[in-house]
């Protein structure tokens, strides 16, 4: 007979402990790959799907009336109570998102008088028109003629050609706005004009005329001084701009062309996410390069590759995550302890291993300068763009499965991670010393995500993986490890939490560094330990889970607010709590019950719900794996802790 929920049974000597574990094994096991990995559907928001829709039509391709009608079902099954498209699940109204999501509906064919359409309409309007759509919407709609270029945030394509001292270059910001920009440079340069064969336009979602439309106002993240100051360098590059000598405009597109073919990857595409391939197909199409031509066969195939067919729905993906997911899912199996799993987890590390970037000197290198190449990519191929997340993950992962096996592959890896340290100690995800915080300023960057500064998720990762791969370093306060311990525990929140970057997110974050803090040797008695668990353990679900939502990006937080329970974010909390000891806890028991009680039949768990993070109150992401390896993962520690009578497993990064 089962306990109600939450009574505090020991469920590490129930059967259903052990069956839960068997099905989850069981269910993944049969979803790897051929070849050894495992990637699973990562959606994010109707933006992509649309983008994709509104993509071919730009390019005047001819329509596929059956993909387009499956992506229809999507957005109409996607638009939210309010009458527009949300950034997450149950999420809030965005403009942005609906008024894309409208555009591509209407392109598709769907009457502007239609039930849904009217309430997205109503919704659009209601909220202040199409005029509160962000910078990247506004390019959309320049291109499409629907408002004027003035509307757009002006973009010198001669920003190419700046130096590299000058306080604004394309290697001060991010990877991923550095593969956005390049490309819309161009593109704002040449002012291209949609193909649109069904001259489908949107006029009724603004509130005023759109040829009157002006520039946006400041985003609540950016700084009065700061944004009234670039607003003003604005206005004279707009006013020089008809006084740029043609010579200088042509060799400015030539070297920010030549700067996006470098990169374009194959069928990879340019940085291996899909509004950096959008833009870099746009890009060709303008400069002339035929549709015959190689490099734009790679280019548009790269996009097609990222759709998802669901038989009666379809939507485009923002990038893969086969690394990611091939790692993480190893470290689940290797938790199990069972023969099956750690073979599966075998051929999943050697399917990564060829994949370790050991030639490239990618765009981090401007950086850091001599540093060798070490690091894995997120996505199946994206050589100028290595993770240091993902690189943490994967060398944690052989070192447990195997570490002479895999020895040379962990020491390039932890060489290469070491050498991106940031110089206060913490690690961005792409980057070393991204932090030109001024840049968010500018009026281009109101999403507020230009940069890769060092993040608590990701320096925790890193600082796991060298304290794992040599037990001790943390004490060297000048160590590399020792100096990311430094730099964690100056990041603790207030509460007690940790602010997670790449998933939602402060639980996210609160297990990151609870399991660098379990590895380096602190456990509950360690009072930045004791107060992350006590912050975990207030914030638990009267249900037993953990849940978070995007709302917990807001600028003006002001504590965690309740959501629904998720299984990903209750094995994260689970994870981090069992990493210093408190698996013998209460909430630990009623988190593990949670689990067990939502698992379906199939051995697998429902999230519709978006527990990660691209940029935060801009998009966020549904890593379809994440519900199955983090429960398994939590289920079987929970396994080995208990039945094997410890508090916590040491040396163990994750």
């Amino acid at each position: 007979m089962r306990l109600p929920l939450g009574a505090g049974r020991d469920v590490a000597v129930e059967p259903p402990l052990g069956q839960a574990i068997e099905a989850a094994l069981d269910a993944v096991l049969s979803e790897q790959r051929a070849d050894g990995h495992w990637v699973y559907e990562l959606e994010a928001d109707a933006t992509i799907p649309a983008e994709y829709v509104l993509l071919l039509h730009y390019l005047g391709e001819p329509a596929d009336a059956e993909l387009e009608s499956k992506i229809a079902r999507y957005l109409r099954r996607t638009q939210g109570a309010h009458g527009g498209w949300p950034l997450f699940h149950d999420g809030g109204y965005d403009p942005s998102a609906s008024v894309k999501a409208y555009f591509a509906l209407k392109m598709i064919g769907d009457p502007p008088d239609a039930p849904h359409m009217a309430r997205a309409r109503a919704a659009i309007l209601a909220h202040g028109g199409a005029e509160r759509s962000n910078v990247f919407t506004r390019m959309l709609l320049a291109l499409y003629g629907e408002v004027p270029w003035d509307a757009v945030p002006a973009m010198p394509v001669e920003i190419a050609l700046l130096p590299g001292w000058f306080p604004f270059h394309i290697a001060k910001v991010s990877y991923w706005t550095r593969t956005v920009m390049v490309p819309l440079l161009v593109l704002g340069s040449l002012r291209p004009r949609a193909r649109n064969p069904r001259a489908v336009g949107v006029a009724e979602l603004f509130v005023a005329p759109p040829s009157r439309m002006g520039l946006a106002p400041r985003a609540p993240h950016q700084g009065r001084l700061w944004f009234a100051f670039f607003r003003a360098v604005e206005a004279q590059l707009r006013r020089l701009e008809p006084r740029v000598p043609a010579r200088l405009r042509r060799r400015a597109i030539e070297e920010a062309a030549a700067f996006v073919r470098a990169r374009l990857n194959g069928e990879h595409g340019l940085g291996a996410i899909f509004p950096a391939m959008v833009n870099a197909v746009q890009m060709l199409d303008v400069l002339g390069v035929p549709r015959d031509h190689p490099e734009n066969i790679a280019a548009r195939r790269a996009i097609d590759r990222l759709l998802v067919d669901r038989g009666d729905e379809a939507y485009c993906q923002p990038c893969f995550s086969p690394v990611w997911d091939t790692a993480l899912m190893c470290h689940a199996l290797i938790e199990t302890g069972l023969p099956a799993a750690r073979d599966a987890a075998m051929r999943g590390l050697d399917w990564l291993l060829p994949l370790q970037i050991l030639e490239r000197d990618g765009d981090w290198g401007l950086r850091r300068p001599g540093l060798r190449p070490g690091g894995w990519a997120f996505q199946y191929e994206n050589a100028y763009y290595p993770d240091v997340d993902d690189t943490a993950v994967v060398a944690m992962a052989m070192h447990r499965a195997d570490p002479v096996r895999y020895a040379a592959a962990v020491a390039r890896a932890q060489e290469w991670v070491v050498g991106m340290q940031s110089r206060g100690g913490g690690w961005g995800a792409f980057e070393a010393d991204n932090t030109q915080r001024y840049l968010n300023n500018i009026p281009f960057a109101d999403h507020g995500a230009l940069l890769d500064p060092p993040t608590a998720d990701v320096s925790a990762r890193c600082l796991s993986m060298l304290a794992q791969l040599a037990p001790g370093a943390p004490a060297g306060r000048g160590a590399p490890a020792g100096r990311a311990l430094s730099w964690l525990l100056r990041n603790q929140e207030k509460d007690g939490s940790w602010y997670g970057r790449w998933g939602v997110n402060y639980i996210y974050g609160t297990w990151s560094a609870l399991c660098a803090l379990g590895v380096c040797g602190l456990e509950t008695q360690a009072r930045p330990v004791a107060r992350a668990v006590a912050w975990l353990t207030a914030i638990q679900n009267p249900d037993g889970g953990w849940g978070e939502d995007g709302d917990s990006y807001r600028l003006d937080y002001d504590g965690w607010r309740p959501a629904p329970s998720t299984p990903s974010q209750t094995a994260w909390a689970l994870l981090g709590l069992m990493a210093v000891g408190a698996a013998d806890t209460p909430a630990v028991r009623r988190g593990i019950a949670w689990l067990i009680d939502g698992q379906r039949g199939d051995g697998l768990w429902d999230e519709p719900q978006h527990t990660a993070t691209g940029f935060e109150r801009v998009f966020y992401l549904r890593y379809h794996g994440y519900a199955r390896y983090f429960p398994l993962w939590a289920l079987a520690r929970y396994r080995n802790l208990r039945g094997g009578g410890a508090h916590r497993l040491a040396g163990l990064g994750m």
